[in-house]
């Protein structure tokens, strides 16, 4: 099946790392990719260095998030990090031009954590640290660069209300007004007008399952109400959920397919790969995200992008076929323009390796 846009697959390593970055590590105006214990050298990813070394546990690493923030404030961007094991929220300092391995800090304490995702919840400029913890109420946490008095950086955390997390997460809109809102897998925590005002009310919509992190929001149908999209992370299935009203006036949730052939739909993005100016639906399959232990885990990988094409959800497929030959995306893909052609790239990690979708744009 043609995608209508051309990619251009390269395989960066053939490391296990299951998140990935990019961005300028070394401050020399190119863009770098940030994977594990290792940062590849832009612009054609061949120079390796390591960062750090990563403690492997099982088939996993200690490893769920590579994401970039300036933590120190010293102009170079670190690294904020954590992993289902590590039991807190860490951060690795950028050496700068010292170069050397990079001083990994504990700064906040977490527990069973999925992933994290980000987003500046409060207009400060500095994203906050949204963690999945599945056993744990949900949270967030907020960078203060002198935390205790003594000039250290760290992350204050803030318990947004009660009860277990559950697996499943997104940062999404639902009420329209203009504040983000935390979705999680049987509801939602609705933003009060000051975010560090808690308990924030909760919503209990839904039950969703085993979702994905994150789970997004968009007006699918365009009917100026906001939807959510979601995949089951541990068993078949791809969703979106149309949010209504009933003839009371309260919200309603109706639950429609979008693709049943796939298992493991741990990731996923909203992103305008085409340049269209329209949101296309990007994910694919997390390899072996239980080893061996989901359902579907032994069917071949793949990365695809839907047109969503107010509902009807048109698959394209990016990579397929069996590990080895093919790419999942893991846990933590990263999508963004790497070579300046005006066309976001795909950077997809995984136990089957790091590879690099170079976007070519589209065909004719």
């Amino acid at each position: 099946m043609s995608t209508g846009i051309t990619f251009r697959k390269h395989k960066i390593d053939d490391t296990k790392f299951e998140a990935c970055s990019v961005f300028d590590v070394n401050n020399d105006g190119v863009l770098d990719i940030v994977s594990g214990a290792f940062w590849y050298e832009g612009p054609d990813f061949t120079r390796k260095h390591l960062i750090c070394d990563v403690a492997e546990i099982g088939e996993y690493h200690d490893d769920f998030s590579d994401y970039p923030i300036d933590v120190d404030g010293d102009g170079y961007l670190d690294i904020v990090t954590a992993s289902y094991w590590s039991k807190a929220l860490h951060w690795r300092r950028n050496p700068g031009k010292a170069g050397g391995e990079w001083q990994t800090f504990a700064c906040g304490e977490l527990i069973n954590t999925e992933t994290l995702r980000f987003c500046d919840i409060d207009g400060c400029g500095v994203p906050e640290v949204f963690p999945n913890e599945t056993t744990k109420t949900p949270s967030f946490f907020k960078l203060e660069r002198d935390l205790d008095g003594t000039g250290q950086p760290g992350f204050r955390k803030i318990v947004v209300g009660s009860g277990e997390h559950g697996h499943g997460m997104g940062l999404v809109d639902i009420t329209g007004n203009g504040k983000m809102d935390i979705v999680i897998n049987c509801g939602w925590f609705e933003q009060p007008e000051d975010p560090y005002q808690t308990p924030w009310q909760f919503h209990p919509d839904f039950q969703l399952g085993s979702a994905s992190i994150p789970i997004l929001g968009i007006d699918v149908n365009g009917d100026g109400l906001i939807d959510l999209i979601y995949g089951m992370g541990h068993d078949y299935g791809l969703y979106w959920l149309e949010q209504g009203r009933d003839e009371q006036g309260n919200r309603t949730w109706t639950r429609h397919d979008i693709d049943m052939s796939g298992s493991q739909f741990h990731d996923m993005q909203l992103v305008d790969l085409d340049g269209d100016g329209e949101l296309e639906l990007v994910t694919g399959k997390r390899y072996r995200a239980h080893n061996d232990g989901d359902p579907g885990a032994h069917d071949p990988i793949g990365i695809y992008y839907y047109k969503i094409a107010g509902g009807r959800f048109e698959k394209h497929v990016i990579d397929f076929g069996p590990a080895g030959e093919a790419s999942g995306c893991g846990i933590y893909f990263w999508v963004q323009d790497i070579t300046g052609n005006g066309y976001p790239d795909i950077v997809a990690p995984g136990k089957d390796g790091l590879y690099w979708f170079e976007n070519l744009g589209t065909e004719g």
